[in-house]
């Protein structure tokens, strides 16, 4: 088992994660924290574990020495509106016509 500072320090960690998940999305509802196998083997945890109030572990094959919050939210969904956006902006006609400066064009100088 790590040592109690370390567990201590961890689940500070997730405690913020979980908060600033919830506060950027208020809609959706944690349920559970993600981390590699290897790291809950690790750290001496196991996979179900209630490692704080309503927040279950869970090993989700993720890189090793992170985490991710878990929850019943689709975040992929404002990346794809937000790529229709930036589409649907992009003008496919010319509205007005190119302008051109009178005369000819200057004469080209060979280079020294």
């Amino acid at each position: 088992m790590a040592q109690t500072s370390t567990i201590a320090k961890l689940l500070e960690r997730f405690a913020q994660g979980v908060a600033a998940h919830d506060r950027e999305n208020p809609g959706h509802h944690t349920w559970g924290i993600g981390m590699a196998h290897f790291d809950i083997e690790r750290l001496g945890l196991e996979q179900g574990e209630e490692i704080l109030p309503g927040i279950v572990l869970q090993a989700d094959g993720g890189v090793t020495g992170n985490f991710r919050i878990l929850c019943d939210g689709d975040h992929d969904q404002g990346e794809a509106e937000q790529r229709q956006e930036v589409v649907d902006a992009v003008a496919s006609e010319e509205i007005a016509l190119p302008v051109h400066a009178p005369g000819s064009p200057p004469p080209v100088k060979p280079p020294l």
